[in-house]
């Protein structure tokens, strides 16, 4: 469905729909030879090498992070709602690695405007989910109708709130990208004056477009078009998976420790090289099976099909977790979250099955066309946060419950009830002597 008969199953027209309005003519809403003509033009950015350009800038932000977090413990604990500052600090990696601009100093304590916007997008969105299938029924009206149909709304609504979110995310998008096309336009030595030095995704991107034949290029709308992606589909990324170890590391005191010694024996919060961060064994195991399993699995029993007749115009919902937990592939303990299972190397079982995955055979970021363009990007933000974050502070759970939503993208919130993303933790500062 993936890779051999990606052009058969292609993605569904509400789906098509939706990630339009959010985010413009993008790589999550164009198909065939149009989402090919993007992706070829924009996947040299996310290229290894740009990566360990990036990294030391990496390091810069969640040093930020490190001094915000502790300058907010007064005592031996303190109770820090850490998804708050996971989901500013990804937003200023992605803005600073991503676009070149910086939203969030990490020192206030409320966040930047466009920050929390990206924090309501999910939650919002997913309320509507019931209203997706009409979707692609309203695209025929004028703009001005269908922005008119919204203000039927309360003030408050999903669907106003929905309107507000896209004005906001499409308003600073474009702000970024015209100041960045002027700083193109008065030379070099103008990009390399702003933050990223030039070596940001945006920056590459447009002079990649500005060299490109003619007929390859993409409009200037495509492009801004791009960033609202990166920065929505960046953001949320880095900061959920991020949250969801510093969770899992909470409840196993055992493996923060383990993680703490290998990242102070290697001063990883210190400043690695890329090949040095990516060669830290149980970091990158850790990571990996966070990933793997994702949000707190639940199972459900059924009966094996072998052959499932399928009519023509059936949609799927593709479900990652059930390759990333197969039993047959993982073990019977495939539903238990297990860092050994990656340490030294994985089991015949998961090699032998040669899945065709993107990242480290997972289905986590999908695989072929559709891949996940910016892994690379997010793995690199998981692994300096963490190094940063596990070297400097002890993290215990809170006495409020978590409970992961189950949504777009799955995120933390306190009790059932609750739409706002939240993780609060008990946070302490590391102190070697006392340990």
């Amino acid at each position: 469905m993936l890779i051999k008969e990606e052009h058969i199953f292609q993605e569904a027209e509400d789906s098509l729909t939706v990630n339009s309005a959010l985010f413009g003519t993008s790589l999550a809403s164009t198909l065939g030879g149009h989402h090919a003509k993007q992706r070829k033009l924009i996947n040299p950015a996310f290229s290894v090498n740009h990566m360990r350009e990036m990294l030391p800038l990496f390091y810069d932000v969640t040093r930020k992070l490190r001094d915000a977090v502790a300058s907010r413990i007064t005592g031996e604990l303190q109770e820090v709602d850490m998804y708050s500052w996971l989901s500013r600090t990804a937003l200023e990696l992605i803005g600073q690695g991503g676009l070149g601009y910086s939203f969030d100093p990490l020192v206030e304590d409320c966040q930047d405007e466009y920050g929390d916007t990206l924090n309501r997008l999910t939650p919002n969105l997913d309320s509507l989910l019931l209203f997706r299938k009409l979707v692609p029924w309203s695209t025929w009206l004028p703009t001005w109708m269908r922005r008119g149909f919204m203000q039927l709304f309360p003030a408050g609504s999903p669907p106003r709130n929905l309107v507000h979110i896209i004005d906001t995310m499409d308003r600073r998008s474009r702000e970024i990208y015209t100041e960045k096309k002027h700083a193109f336009e008065n030379g070099d030595a103008e990009v390399v004056k702003q933050v990223g030095s030039g070596k940001d995704i945006l920056s590459i991107l447009m002079r990649a477009n500005s060299a490109a034949d003619v007929n390859d290029r993409l409009p200037e709308e495509e492009v801004i078009s791009q960033m609202n992606l990166f920065i929505a589909a960046g953001q949320n990324t880095t900061t959920n998976a991020t949250a969801r170890t510093l969770q899992i590391l909470a409840e196993k005191p055992a493996y923060q420790a383990r993680l703490r010694k290998e990242l102070l024996e290697a001063r990883a919060a210190d400043g690695l090289l890329y090949d040095e961060l990516n060669h830290l064994p149980l970091l990158d195991s850790i990571i990996r099976e966070t990933l793997r399993l994702g949000s707190p699995p639940r199972t459900v029993d059924g009966k094996q099909l072998n052959e499932i007749p399928v009519p023509k115009g059936t949609e799927f919902f593709i479900g990652s977790l059930g390759c990333n937990a197969n039993k047959r592939i993982w073990g019977e303990d495939s539903l238990e979250w297990k860092p050994e299972r990656w340490l030294p190397s994985l089991a015949t079982s998961v090699t032998d099955a040669r899945i065709p995955g993107a990242y480290s055979n997972l289905m986590t970021f999908l695989v072929g066309k559709r891949a996940c363009i910016g892994f690379k990007f997010a793995e690199m933000g998981m692994k300096v946060l963490l190094a940063m974050l596990i070297s400097h502070f002890t993290f215990e759970l809170s006495e409020q419950p978590v409970v992961w939503n189950v949504a777009a993208v799955v995120y933390p919130s306190v009790g059932y009830t609750s739409l706002d993303p939240e993780l609060p933790m008990k946070v302490s500062l590391y102190d070697a002597e006392l340990q």
